[in-house]
């Protein structure tokens, strides 16, 4: 009966043409289900004291790299390794005086998740090997430098509309990581897979 369905999806795929449409549809699946074992499994995840120091570690390099790049720019804003803000100590802080608004690294700003999503993805999905040990490597450096804009750009919505942040660090800057991802991904499926595929018919 599985075989049957199967069949029957092939060739409704076939017919109209949809191989896109597969391929973005399998992207997908295999994002959001690593996001479900994500969400499900985040406490026993960190209960890994490797996987604890990792995203400390990772939120420390996006916060030291993003006040790189606002002093770089001559942004008026301070830096704190740690600060109190409302009685709560809070690390990595980019701390605008003149308005009181703050943006802090915390682990969770790691960009962990979405480098375990990255690495996840294109292990899984078809392409040649050979290619994967360079093209893995290159993401996450993309995600990382994304994630840093991502603070940059937060520092900057700090200052100048603090009243729209949570809707633009909700709503534009933590889906942008997944715009990236599908960007990349595009094109691992364009200039690699399909290509490595056509060559694989051509050549039978």
């Amino acid at each position: 009966m599985s075989n049957k369905l199967l069949s029957s999806i092939n060739d409704f795929i076939k017919k109209y043409h949809l191989y896109a449409f597969k391929d973005v549809a399998i992207f997908m699946i295999i994002l959001l289900f690593f996001h479900f074992l994500w969400r499900t499994f985040y406490q026993d995840i960190f209960a890994l004291q490797f996987l604890r120091d990792s995203e400390l570690w990772l939120s420390r390099k996006v916060f030291l790299a993003s006040s790189w790049i606002l002093d770089v720019l001559g942004v008026n804003v301070t830096t704190f390794d740690e600060l109190t803000i409302g009685e709560v100590l809070r690390r990595n802080v980019i701390y605008y005086a003149e308005g009181n608004g703050s943006v802090y690294v915390n682990r969770s700003c790691s960009g962990l998740k979405q480098f375990y999503q990255w690495v996840i993805l294109i292990l899984l999905y078809p392409g040649p090997w050979k290619h994967k040990l360079w093209y893995i490597p290159f993401g996450l450096v993309i995600i990382h430098i994304v994630n840093i804009f991502r603070i940059v750009g937060m520092t900057f919505v700090t200052i100048n509309v603090p009243q729209h942040w949570d809707f633009i660090h909700d709503y534009v800057m933590r889906p942008f990581f997944y715009v990236v991802m599908f960007a990349l991904w595009v094109l691992w499926n364009e200039k690699f897979y399909l290509k490595n595929k056509k060559r694989k018919q051509s050549s039978a």
